[in-house]
């Protein structure tokens, strides 16, 4: 069945293609491309971030009466989400790859997914227990990261090598302004139930457009039959032999991990630094996300289209991991809410560049042409690989920090800052991209 297209010829990838084979091989990504990818991407980090970012600390709170007890519970369930979400990505990718049905390979796994995503949405908003509450984020985290990661292959499928930080920088300004209307959500709608079901709506509406108008590339010659092992090798490759892909994934968890601290501890953050009452703090949020994402959509484009301008990458994924850290110092020591605005804004101009020029540096260096999705799915672990990681280990590194003069939330935001500049400085180990 032949399926719309964006108006010109879509990508073609051969099984037989050696890595790197088949991107870039058009002048220019279709017509109408970018604004139906940015849509779509704003409409499923919506529906990821506006829980993170606020609706599941207060839910937790609510459930559990106390604000530590809602800390470790949060640090329970936002690490078993990111968990499931780092199992999910490389496996349905690679199975997104292999797809052939009549409505095309990344087709089906986006709106699977998405809608799967909003029903696990609603029976989260109506969850009244802490397991019942981890359980159902872990089906939003699943499903949404299953669609994520079929939109992200997008790029390579249908975007050429000069024209990929230009793409990935307006790309990146969907997820800042995700944060945004996920912020006015959770101030404007006081009811629970409401505040979660509200942005999967927006993603099924925000997605439709990019599924009706898609056409998957297609792939040519016989796709090997996916075993049982297959299961493993979704996970598998050999750092030795891809040495730049291997340092990408590290740069990316590296900064990535330093950013993890603010989306899900933010609202803690506030209440513990300034004693701002949960009204107080939602409106603080939005003010301090809407610094962040203005600035964050300053920097992302013009980033990445300096990178494809100049030619290089490592300096601004550098360049940015030290601004985020100067950010995250900023925000840990910052004595008023005027203080916290700033450091938000500077951590959104190092995010803003780095999400731009990584994603481009990142898909330079993928091993395998012809399981781009796959590839980009073991990316993502290196994304939520931190949100695992960092909200397991954040109770005990803010119990330390707690019987510190700083406070328990600073010493977390300060370590964020010393692993985000590492990360930038990580960058130089990839040799095989400027």
């Amino acid at each position: 069945m032949t399926q719309p297209s964006f108006g010109s010829p879509p990508v073609s990838v051969h099984a037989d293609a050696k890595p790197g084979h088949g991107i870039g091989s058009v002048d220019r990504e279709p017509r109408g491309f970018i604004t139906l990818y940015v849509l779509a991407n704003f409409g499923i980090y919506i529906a990821i971030m506006a829980p993170v970012m606020f609706s599941l600390a207060f839910k937790l709170q609510h459930i559990t009466g106390s604000v530590p007890a809602a800390t470790g519970a949060i640090g329970l369930v936002t690490g078993s989400g990111a968990l499931v979400a780092l199992l999910i990505h490389p496996l349905t990718g690679r199975l997104s790859d292999r797809t052939r049905s009549r409505f095309g390979r990344r087709r089906p796994w986006i709106v699977g997914g998405v809608l799967a995503g909003t029903v696990g949405l609603g029976l989260l908003g109506l969850a009244e227990t802490v397991p019942l509450v981890l359980a159902t984020w872990c089906v939003v985290q699943a499903s949404f990261g299953v669609a994520a990661t079929a939109v992200a292959a997008l790029v390579p499928d249908n975007v050429p090598h000069h024209r990929l930080g230009r793409v990935s920088g307006i790309a990146g300004v969907a997820v800042p302004m995700a944060i945004l209307a996920g912020s006015v959500i959770a101030a404007l709608i006081p009811n629970d139930f409401l505040r979660f079901l509200v942005p999967g709506l927006l993603a099924v509406v925000f997605a439709l457009p990019l599924c009706l108008k898609l056409d998957d590339p297609p792939l040519i010659g016989e796709t090997p039959r996916f075993r049982v092992r297959d299961v493993v090798g979704s996970f598998a490759f050999d750092p030795r032999k891809n040495p730049d892909f291997t340092w990408a994934m590290v740069v990316r968890f590296l900064v990535m991990f330093g950013y993890a601290g603010i989306s899900t501890f933010f609202p803690f953050f506030l209440s513990e630094k300034l004693g701002y009452t949960e009204a107080e703090t939602a409106h603080a949020v939005l003010l301090s996300n809407l610094v962040s994402v203005v600035c964050l959509c300053i920097s992302a484009p013009i980033g990445g289209a300096l990178s494809d301008r100049i030619g290089r990458r490592r300096p601004f994924v550098a360049l940015a991991g030290a601004v985020m850290a100067l950010g995250l110092v900023l925000l840990a020591l910052a004595p008023l809410l005027g203080i916290v605005l700033i450091g938000q804004g500077v951590v959104g101009l190092g995010l803003g560049a780095f999400t731009a020029v990584d994603q481009a540096l990142s898909t330079q260096v993928l091993p395998n042409a012809r399981e781009r999705a796959r590839d980009l799915g073991l990316l993502s672990l290196a994304s939520s690989l931190p949100q695992s990681v960092g909200p397991a280990i954040a109770p005990f590194v803010i119990a330390v920090g707690s019987v510190t003069a700083i406070g328990g939330y600073s010493v977390w935001y300060l370590l964020g800052a010393v692993i985000a500049l590492a990360g930038g400085l990580a960058v130089y180990r990839i040799r095989g991209v400027r």
